[in-house]
């Protein structure tokens, strides 16, 4: 999302810089380079390195002082960088939520904390969808007027459905007439790759030559392979790992499939949408996401059987959906400039505190 938005930028006036918290390259480290923007590596937040982080980012805001604006996009934890930065004086100060609910895990009283500690410190309050805004932040404030809805837009005309493209990303996934599935995500627990195998197990039962495309990296990865070669699917699934294009994998894709287990409001569906694609999602998904009514919702408690009826029903038609994603601000041509003119006009006029 971000890169979605940072490449549109106008750079003569906005430039991003990233602090991240990773020592090894990131996918995207080189583009940002490219583009003029500077990338710092912090530690990692974990609840019993909390001291020295805060140490350095204290450190960072003292040996960069320049910076007036801070967008923060690491959920409950952005209150540790909203607190830093307030005390450095930066005048605007945007919290950002990504996500909808984390679930039960032994990191919830840090997350606890973490919301507790951000008080009053951001100076403005994002989220992708309300329902992002309600968890990380609260009913009352997202109901109000303090909280803003900030789409997660994509890049529209990279993504409008093309003969010559879907035929090349065919032809790279070797999947001639065969019906593709596709889904792109972590391989972390939140995207629920195990369930997803089981629908396409019972898919593969009613349409033996369908193919399921999975683009991402994670730490299930390979518990998730070895479910695969378990249930004899293995000349029906391709592993792509982190993928360099995905407009392009998307146009050579007939259904997108995400059961996701929680989300805020997720790139990649829109991305789906964009090019055109019936969309099975999980209704644990907001219907704010159903921008183009190509997305059909089904409950996670339904067994494989039902999800994979959904998705063999589907139509494999696609549809321009560029209009409709503009309609709602879903295109980054034209939400680019809204949020550098939200950045310009609260560099200094937001309030410090």
């Amino acid at each position: 999302m971000l890169m979605n938005y940072y490449r549109q930028m106008d750079r003569s006036k906005i430039q991003f810089d990233f602090i991240v918290h990773r020592q090894e390259e990131g996918h995207y480290d080189r583009e940002i380079e490219a583009l003029g923007g500077k990338l710092f590596r912090l530690p990692a937040i974990r609840p019993g390195s909390y001291r020295l982080y805060f140490k350095q980012l204290d450190q960072f805001f003292q040996d960069y002082p320049h910076y007036r604006v801070v967008h923060s996009h690491i959920n409950e934890n952005s209150s540790f960088v909203m607190r830093a930065a307030r005390q450095a004086g930066v005048p605007c100060r945007i919290m950002h939520s990504h996500l909808s609910d984390f679930g039960l895990d032994y990191k919830l009283p840090f997350r606890l904390y973490a919301r507790w500690a951000m008080r009053d410190h951001p100076s403005s309050y994002f989220a992708c969808s309300r329902n992002a805004g309600k968890w990380l932040f609260g009913s009352k404030l997202a109901a109000s007027g303090e909280m803003t809805v900030m789409n997660n837009a994509v890049d529209v005309a990279r993504f409008l459905p093309d003969a010559a493209v879907r035929e090349q990303s065919r032809k790279e996934l070797a999947a001639g007439d065969r019906l593709v599935i596709g889904h792109i995500g972590r391989f972390q627990e939140q995207k629920n790759h195990d369930f997803l195998i089981d629908i396409f197990q019972a898919i593969v039962a009613k349409e033996p030559t369908a193919l399921l495309v999975l683009a991402g990296e994670g730490h299930l990865r390979p518990a998730i392979e070895r479910k695969i070669e378990r249930l004899g699917l293995r000349a029906n699934v391709k592993l792509l790992g982190v993928c360099e294009d995905v407009a392009k994998l998307l146009q050579g894709v007939d259904i997108f499939l995400f059961p996701s287990l929680f989300e805020g409001l997720p790139v990649v569906l829109v991305e789906a949408q964009a090019a055109g694609l019936s969309c099975i999602a999980s209704d644990a998904i907001t219907t704010e996401a159903d921008l183009t009514g190509l997305v059909t919702y089904i409950s996670l408690k339904h067994p494989p059987g039902e999800w994979a009826d959904a998705v063999l029903k589907s139509s494999r038609e696609r549809r321009n959906t560029a209009d409709a994603l503009a309609k709602h601000g879903y295109d980054t041509t034209t939400m680019a400039k809204w949020l550098s003119d939200y950045y310009l006009a609260n560099a200094s006029s937001a309030g410090t505190g």
